[in-house]
């Protein structure tokens, strides 16, 4: 018994931790959980846009595949161009990392929205860079 005491405490301060990192985003009142919420948001978001931009990626032929990689090496330049640009008034500010984490997951997922149009094209759709 006295041995599985130090592993079943242990235990609990593994699992206490873990439950101490993830913040409750739907009732955070200060700065730091409201910016760690947004930061857990573009993750998610990003996570997604890079499934989506792989999958993509092994559906189009190989100019495809050089095509959609350039154009999603100048998006990337783009979003980040147009966050700081949006975010500019919180400069310098307590809310700024949060303004930016936010702007750069709402890009993101309208980015991830247009690969996935892209992924799930009509046959025959000239439109599509499906190829």
């Amino acid at each position: 018994m006295r041995a599985l005491f130090p592993c079943a405490v242990t235990l609990l301060l593994a699992c206490n931790a873990t439950l101490a990192a993830q913040p409750d985003c739907a009732n955070a009142t200060d700065q730091t959980t409201l910016t760690q919420c947004a930061n857990n948001g573009l993750k998610a978001s990003d996570t997604k846009l890079n499934q989506t931009f792989r999958a993509l990626q092994a559906k189009v032929s190989k100019p495809g595949k050089e095509k959609l990689q350039k154009a999603q090496r100048a998006w990337i330049t783009w979003r980040d161009a147009q966050c700081d640009f949006n975010t500019s008034g919180s400069n310098g500010g307590s809310i700024h990392a949060m303004a930016q984490a936010s702007c750069l997951d709402e890009l993101t997922q309208a980015q991830t929205k247009l690969l996935n149009s892209q992924l799930h094209c009509a046959e025959g759709d000239t439109t599509c860079g499906n190829q």
